[in-house]
């Protein structure tokens, strides 16, 4: 394969470097700073790009650190531990103000961003691969497991019972386990194609709830679950109890999640006597906080639906309702102030943003895990709606993935 020697002139999201070569622009994988210089093999090339690896760096940046973990560079969880934390939130604003300026022709100076302090032990909920008596997170762009039995962006609680839960499955072949830490341990594994009866999941159970988990969900061939022990655990959310059980989406970045939420809803204020909508409600984060008022909360996912449900009946919230639904598919002949969009990566279906602007509500508050959706979106959103503010949020510090969030009003 062909290698050329390049400058990384600047970032690209999915934790890309953008180069030229020969009036080409060349897309380089690889855990980069900008203006190294650095040696890259071609991948492939196109009529218009070309695809390349780093294959060695040649002037490093100054502004390189050595990684914290011994797995960088091999897991593909993390993709910028060789960048200061400051260089991070930095270079991730740019990347968003890129997407705006190239993809919905939007060129605006952001608000300040919403960060944590601390850029490690951070996520509540762990999601780690399985096979063959490896565990740990799939090597980057490959589903070759790196086994590890520590991960840095986790809080102690979910490495300590991550090692726990490994070795209670030695010898089973499972496909995933996810953990989650609130004010108690809560276990999902995934095993659809593992064979085992009943006593034998039971005392697999009972190994679990031993050591220290309080719950244990198992997902078998057809969606089958089996749950033991607790069906959620408990998270504090603004003077709130949130439930959350291990089928339900959640934010695993919860301290800096809570201040999102608090910061969301004071800039909605006044809240007295409108109507909101949350749409791709979850559990509730956004809805239940917002329950001074009226509140709908769409979801399709079923257990969300059950941890929501559950949720305001244990703060007893009276004026929030759930409904199961689709985003897309969900009609109401009411008249919304407020609608809240949460959407998933692939941002909104053209069915969904079609029903947010026959809504046509005064105001939007849109949050999103992709910076490209999410400019693409804006884009329609524009045509009647004004802009009030558009942040990043780093919600995953060490990784390449941006949030953003914008308030948006009715011309």
């Amino acid at each position: 394969m062909r290698n050329l020697i390049l400058k990384a002139a600047r970032p690209a999201f999915g934790g890309l470097f953008i180069g030229r070569h020969e009036g080409k622009v060349v897309m380089i994988k690889g855990a980069l700073l900008p203006d190294e210089t650095v040696e890259v093999t071609i991948d492939d090339e196109k009529k218009d790009y070309i695809t390349a690896s780093v294959r060695k760096i040649i002037e490093p940046s100054p502004h390189r650190i050595e990684p914290a973990c011994k797995h960088f560079g091999s897991c593909g969880g993390c993709h910028f531990q060789h960048i200061p934390y400051n260089l991070q939130i930095q270079i991730k604003e740019e990347i968003l103000m890129d997407c705006l300026k190239r993809l919905a022709k939007i060129e605006t100076a952001l608000s300040a961003p919403l960060i944590n302090n601390n850029p490690w032990n951070y996520r509540l909920r762990g999601q780690f691969k399985a096979c063959r008596g490896k565990a740990g997170f799939y090597r980057e762009n490959s589903r070759e497991i790196v086994d590890i039995d520590n991960c840095p962006l986790m809080v102690k609680e979910i490495n300590e019972s991550f090692r726990k839960a490994k070795y209670l499955l030695k010898g089973i072949n499972i496909r995933e386990i996810h953990i989650t830490a609130g004010d108690s341990l809560i276990a999902l594994i995934k095993a659809p194609g593992f064979k085992k009866s009943a006593a034998q999941w039971n005392r697999l159970a009972s190994g679990f709830l031993d050591s220290g988990f309080s719950g244990l969900f198992v997902e078998m061939k057809n969606k089958k679950l089996l749950r033991y022990g607790d069906r959620y655990t408990v998270l504090p959310l603004a003077d709130l109890k949130y439930t959350i059980s291990p089928m339900s989406f959640f934010q695993s970045n919860w301290g800096l999640n809570r201040r999102v939420v608090s910061f969301i809803k004071n800039n909605l204020q006044p809240l007295k006597g409108k109507k909101v909508l949350d749409l791709y409600s979850g559990a509730g984060n956004f809805s239940i906080p917002a329950a001074g008022t009226e509140v709908t909360a769409v979801e399709g996912n079923p257990f969300a639906i059950e941890d929501g449900k559950r949720n305001l009946e244990i703060n007893n919230i009276s004026n929030c309702r759930f409904i199961r639904s689709p985003a897309a598919d969900f009609h109401s002949e009411d008249r919304f102030d407020i609608v809240i969009l949460d959407p998933p990566r692939a941002g909104l279906s053209n069915k969904g943003m079609d029903k947010v602007l026959t809504l046509m509500p005064e105001r939007i508050v849109y949050i999103s895990c992709n910076p490209s959706t999410f400019a693409r979106d804006l884009r329609r959103l524009t045509a009647k709606y004004g802009i009030e503010s558009i942040r990043m949020i780093n919600f995953f510090p060490q990784t390449y993935h941006i949030e953003s969030l914008a308030f948006l009003n009715l011309r």
